[in-house]
C-alpha cells in the first residue's frame, strides 16, 4: 500500500498523486486499485479478470491499451516529471529516430501505468530509483489490461524478492506482444 504516491505532485497541488493498494502473490502482482483524489477516479485490475476505470457515476470502462503495430510511424512516451533523467532522455532521442512521430508526456505518480493501461500512451522507460509500493497496484492494473512491466533485462518485474523493496530500473509497456527488446535493448546499460 502507499497511501501517498506522488508526494512532489501533492505539495505541487497539480493534482498527480494517488494512493494505491496491490495484493502481490508470489512474486507476482495480482490485483491493483489506483486512486485520484482529486478527480475521484479509480484504475482497478485483477490479473485473469480484467481492467476498469471507475470515474464518478459512469459504468465502468474496461481499460484496453492499444496494440503497436511493428510498422507504426508513431509512438506515445510517458516520462516522469521529476525523475526523467538524461538516460530516458537518450532513450527518447534514439526513439525519434526509429519513429516518425514521437509524443512525449510528463506525469507524476503512478498514473504513468494508467495512461498504458488506457491505451493513451505506449511505453514508460524508468531508469531511476522506485520502490516496490510505488509501482505493484498500477503493474497489476496495467497487466491486468494486457501490458507489462519488465526489468531493462526484458524479465518480469517481480515483487518481495529480496530484503530491500527498491524495483530494478523497468520498462513499462502497454501492448507486450510488441517486441520491445530489438527497440530498446541497444538504448540501455545497465
Amino acid at each position: 500500500m502507499d497511501p501517498l504516491d506522488g508526494t512532489k505532485e501533492f505539495i505541487g497541488r497539480n493534482g498527480e498523486f494517488t494512493v494505491n493498494i496491490a495484493l502481490v502473490e508470489n512474486g507476482i502482482a495480482r490485483a491493483g486499485v489506483v486512486h485520484v483524489p482529486v478527480s475521484g477516479d479509480s484504475f482497478i485490475g485483477e490479473l485473469g479478470q480484467g481492467a476498469w476505470k471507475l470515474a464518478g457515476d459512469e459504468p465502468p470502462q474496461p481499460l484496453l491499451p492499444t496494440s503497436l503495430d511493428p510498422k507504426s510511424q508513431q509512438l506515445r512516451i510517458v516520462a516522469s516529471r521529476n525523475h526523467r533523467g538524461p538516460d530516458v532522455d537518450r532513450i527518447i532521442m534514439a526513439l525519434e529516430q526509429d519513429f516518425e512521430a514521437v509524443e512525449v508526456v510528463s506525469m507524476g505518480s503512478s498514473l504513468k501505468f494508467c495512461l498504458l493501461a488506457e491505451g493513451k500512451a505506449d511505453v514508460y522507460p524508468r531508469l531511476a530509483p522506485t520502490s516496490e509500493w510505488d509501482t505493484a497496484a498500477a503493474h497489476a492494473v496495467l497487466r491486468a489490461a494486457g501490458g507489462d512491466v519488465v526489468t531493462t533485462q526484458f524479465v518480469p518485474l517481480r515483487y518481495n524478492q529480496k530484503a530491500e523493496l527498491l524495483n530494478p530500473h523497468f520498462i513499462a509497456v502497454a501492448d507486450a506482444s510488441f517486441d520491445w527488446r530489438t527497440r530498446l535493448a541497444p538504448m540501455l546499460t545497465d
